[in-house]
């Protein structure tokens, strides 16, 4: 019997392919409301695959009784309703990993990009401005100390690489790890640290975690790069810290509103560094994360096991 499957979002070509050239699959392409609706009135939705922007909420899993998983393309499933997925015993898979070293690589080159203050120093020779050189004020990163936030897969990769620019790493996390670094209160990680990267799920418990009262714990000249999600950070209280100078820069790849409106007071700031959520993106993750969501989905769809890991349901968001 075949089985139908709603995409909310465009996907890697190759595993659209690999969807398409399977004659027991049907293919749906909800990428607007009125699509979505539309197919979910002309067919049993089996199963559903997004990425970062489709919404899957109990309305949606209301208007698909027959529905079996839902994908997510990625890690963060701050865009699905796990809780109310799995009182509906609706499997939720996400590709977990994946993205680990784009992140991290992005996560290195942001910092790098604010510390060496290159964003500012690349614009002045393309604005013929050479000669302004020499009121260029920038730093290294050897002999910074780098507190991690979250020490998972990502954090463990952007330690290791910072590591190897000669910089004392710190971490706070929800647990203590088996790693070389030392363990910190998250008030001491704040306080101590030149740099601090970001790598946490957005949940009811992180969520605006870096408020005024932790920025203001911050060095006067520390920098806060964020590849997690953007509501992590009360966006307020940062553009407060930032334009008054109470610490030292930004970086991110997430804001608390995506797309940012265009008087988003976060984007002017001289000492701001942004980039349009595009840490994934690469070609060689962007192509991984879709292949392996997309053959979990279809494998789960068939009663075949999937890959290990991949089902991440309430029992898992409580660890």
């Amino acid at each position: 019997m075949s089985k139908t499957i709603l995409l909310l979002e465009t996907i890697a070509d190759d595993a659209m392919h690999l969807l398409t050239s399977d004659k027991d699959l049907i293919i749906l392409q909800g990428y607007d409301e009125p699509s979505i609706q539309k197919h979910i009135k002309e067919h049993q939705i089996d199963a559903i695959i997004t990425r970062g922007k489709g919404q899957v909420r109990s309305e949606l899993m209301d208007a698909c009784p027959n529905l079996k998983v839902i994908s997510r393309c990625g890690v963060g499933l701050d865009n699905i309703d796990v809780a109310e997925a799995t009182k509906r015993n609706i499997k939720v898979v996400n590709a977990p990993n994946s993205n680990a070293n784009t992140i991290a690589e992005h996560t290195i080159s942001l910092l790098l990009m604010l510390q060496r203050n290159l964003y500012n120093a690349i614009t002045m020779v393309k604005e013929n401005r050479w000669t302004e050189r020499g009121g260029y004020i920038g730093d290294e990163l050897h002999g910074k100390t780098l507190g991690i936030l979250g020490l998972g897969n990502i954090g463990k990769k952007v330690a290791k690489i910072a590591d190897a620019f000669g910089m004392n790493v710190i971490y706070w996390s929800s647990k203590k790890e088996d790693v070389p670094y030392p363990f910190r209160s998250f008030d001491t990680v704040l306080s101590t640290a030149d740099c601090i990267s970001l790598h946490l799920p957005l949940t009811p418990k992180t969520e605006k975690l870096i408020d005024k009262d932790a920025l203001a714990k911050m060095k006067p000249s520390a920098l806060l790069v964020n590849t997690a999600r953007g509501k992590i950070i009360d966006q307020e209280a940062l553009y407060e810290a930032l334009h008054n100078k109470k610490i030292g820069g930004f970086a991110a790849d997430v804001l608390a509103e995506e797309p940012p409106i265009p008087n988003n007071p976060l984007l002017n700031l001289p000492n701001t560094c942004i980039t349009a959520h595009i840490g994934s993106l690469t070609k060689t993750t962007y192509n991984h994360m879709c292949m392996l969501t997309v053959k979990n989905t279809i494998a789960i769809l068939r009663n075949e096991k999937p890959a290990n890991n991949c089902i991440f349901n309430q029992q898992e968001l409580k660890k």
